[in-house]
């Protein structure tokens, strides 16, 4: 992982969905809710800090049905880290258990920044409800840090997330046991054992081919292997490079919709279907078939395309 970039930062535009899919990190463990963080931070601050760990953050996960999770991904290697999470604390400590800030040493756990397809450190995403909503890699200004989360806090109300941790209320709400298979699936999703996730899988469609969650998890599944050894500059460069080579086109896809970035990713992929025919013409629609799973058939972003894929084929 490489040390701060100097890329403008992300427009504050927030959506839920459209990035990797982090429901799959929400399975039960078996370890207590993680402590709050303690050291050279004050009491209040620590009351809404956590230090987490690949183990403990299923449940943090879980903790975003109840309040916007800040997930400050850092580095000691990195005197820019240090500093943003002193302002993250301060911010943390204002909004009175209205936020958690997740902290993620990413040396040491880096399966979770993988999962957010974290590039540079410090980089910061948050969750709500399960769905990962990035926010910036780099440091940033206080002020432009506490814009951010002014506007992440409106959209999270804006989806019923809108609960508080104080008063000892930071408790993982309960949730109904998952079928055997789709447990299999997330707790290979929290090893990193993406093959064996996808395994689980297809088990669970070959029992009930109409099974949405596993259709979807499948397509999130498939996508993080694809990505997983991936170099985001190359892709880039031979996307831009080779406009009518498939493979290069549908990378960029992939990368697309796991920065969040799905309309750039379906129109691509609607252009590159209305100037192909035969198999070619197949693997694509299929593929964009698979980022409207990833990002939710109710969205509209993916009703939109599905109209413009109709366009492109008939």
């Amino acid at each position: 992982m490489s040390t701060p970039n100097h890329r403008p930062a992300p427009s504050p535009s927030m959506n839920l969905r459209g990035a990797v899919d982090l429901s799959a990190l929400k399975a039960k463990a078996s370890a207590p809710p993680p402590a709050a963080a303690s050291g050279g931070q004050d009491s209040e601050a620590a009351t809404y800090v956590v230090e987490v760990t690949e183990q403990s953050f299923p449940q943090v996960v879980q903790l975003s049905a109840t309040v916007p999770v800040i997930v400050n991904m850092y580095s000691a290697r990195s005197p820019e880290s240090a500093e943003l999470t002193a302002v993250l604390q301060q911010e943390a400590a204002s909004r009175n258990g209205k936020v958690l800030v997740a902290n993620v040493d990413v040396d040491a756990y880096p399966q979770i920044a993988q999962a957010f397809q974290a590039v540079s450190v410090p980089t910061v995403a948050a969750v709500v409800k399960g769905q990962p909503v990035p926010l910036f890699d780099r440091a940033v200004p206080a002020e432009q840090v506490r814009a951010l989360l002014d506007e992440l806090m409106q959209v999270a109300d804006a989806n019923g997330v809108n609960g508080s941790l104080a008063d000892g209320a930071a408790q993982a709400p309960e949730e109904a046991p998952l079928p055997p298979l789709h447990q299999e699936a997330y707790d290979a999703i929290v090893a990193g054992d993406y093959d064996a996730a996808a395994s689980a899988y297809r088990r669970a469609l070959a029992e009930q081919p109409a099974d949405a969650e596993a259709k979807a998890g499948l397509a999130q599944v498939e996508l993080m292997q694809r990505l997983q050894d991936a170099d985001a500059d190359a892709i880039r460069k031979a996307g831009a490079e080779e406009p009518d080579n498939i493979d290069a086109q549908l990378a960029v896809a992939d990368l697309d919709t796991s920065g969040g970035h799905v309309e750039d990713a379906f129109n691509r992929l609607v252009r590159l279907i209305a100037r192909t025919a035969g198999e070619d013409r197949e693997r694509v629609r299929l593929r964009l078939l698979d980022l409207f799973e990833i990002t939710g058939s109710s969205d509209p972003r993916v009703t939109k395309a599905r109209s413009a894929l109709a366009r492109a084929l008939f």
